[in-house]
């Protein structure tokens, strides 16, 4: 098939993968300020086209820092021991953790709402749980903030814990449609995968690694690893490594292996396939994403982009510019990252540039 012809995916006319164009538009991504590399992997669910391209100090198989993607691993994980009905989304958080430290992790005006927490919850970021790094506690500075200005302090689950007993939770657990984005839950969920498969979460995740033949990624433990491109924030690239080894569930990857996590996802390895429109409960958490169950959707509206539409797609992103999407609408997977946790949305930008080249 001549890759500048069409075909149909999804009953709609679609441009084949133009290598030129996408290897131009990576060549582009490095021109723009703060970015000093980028790397995607795009390809078509049916697999019969591929493309994968990079630039500046990012190679092809470079390995990379997946950010917040790990939320999509350990919700992918949850969901699979659900399919094989070890668990329920109905299973209280309580059913798994112990008492004490249940206790006083969600008071919300006065009540504890610690018990009713579900695993639902959890998935959906419907806990109301305060953030351990994004929020600010009482007196000081986010551990996001310290993160950014290149203090590297480890935040092992004990620390986590007594960090976010001592601030408020946001609302309580399912209340209403709402949702806000943290990252304490999925700590919490590491756990939770623990205490049902009796084995640590790092043994899990790396036997994950290994079934799905992802020979490059693997979960950060060494402090001394400068194999993968460190992330920037700005100008400056930062070692953070006490802080990612520290929480045991921190990743580091290629585009190529998170492209076969992605494809596995969205084929039904973990969670039945035709099941899998019952996770788009979507709820919002700041434009332009909405959450669902342990998935992520980044939408744009019709106004912003009326020329040309930009279809949904579904997945996660990290705040290094690490994406892992789903296009439904054409049959089309992105994974990749821009490495810069000061303009994320440039990965975006990008993947927008990368379908709009196929219409």
């Amino acid at each position: 098939m001549d890759r500048l012809g069409d075909f149909f995916l999804g009953g709609r006319r679609v441009k084949t993968i133009n290598h030129d164009k996408l290897d131009q538009i990576i060549k582009n991504v490095t021109t723009k300020k703060y970015i000093y590399g980028a790397v995607f992997n795009v390809s078509t669910g049916d697999e019969r086209q591929n493309w994968c391209g990079a630039s500046g100090n990012i190679k092809i198989d470079s390995r990379y820092f997946i950010a917040s993607i790990n939320k999509l691993f350990i919700s992918s994980i949850i969901l699979k021991l659900i399919a094989e009905g070890k668990m329920s989304f109905e299973d209280s958080l309580s059913k798994y953790l112990p008492g004490n430290l249940i206790a006083g992790l969600h008071v919300y005006r006065g009540k504890d709402y610690s018990n009713d927490i579900t695993i639902l919850h959890m998935l959906s970021q419907t806990s109301g749980l305060p953030c351990y790094l994004l929020d600010k506690p009482q007196n000081g500075i986010s551990g996001m903030k310290e993160l950014e200005a290149g203090i590297d302090s480890p935040w092992p689950t004990e620390k986590v814990i007594e960090r976010i007993k001592t601030m408020k939770p946001h609302f309580p657990p399912g209340e209403g449609k709402k949702a806000k984005y943290i990252d304490t839950n999925h700590q919490l969920l590491n756990l939770v995968i623990e205490n049902i498969t009796g084995m640590p979460i790092i043994t899990v995740l790396n036997q994950l690694f290994s079934d799905l033949d992802m020979p490059n990624t693997y979960v950060c433990e060494d402090l001394n690893d400068v194999s993968y491109v460190f992330p920037y924030f700005k100008d400056k690239q930062g070692n953070i490594s006490r802080y990612l080894t520290s929480t045991h569930n921190d990743i580091i990857s290629t585009a190529q292996d998170q492209m076969r996590f992605i494809k596995a996802f969205f084929s039904g390895y973990f969670f039945p396939k035709e099941q899998l429109k019952t996770l788009e409960k979507w709820k919002p958490i700041f434009f332009p994403f909405q959450y669902g169950v342990g998935i992520q959707k980044f939408y744009m509206p019709c106004y912003l982009s009326p020329f040309k539409a930009v279809p949904d797609m579904i997945g996660h992103c990290g705040s290094t510019g690490s994406v892992a999407f789903y296009i439904p609408d054409i049959d089309l997977y992105i994974t990749g990252t821009t490495n810069q946790q000061a303009r994320p949305n440039v990965a975006f930008q990008t993947m927008i540039k990368i379908v709009h080249s196929l219409q």
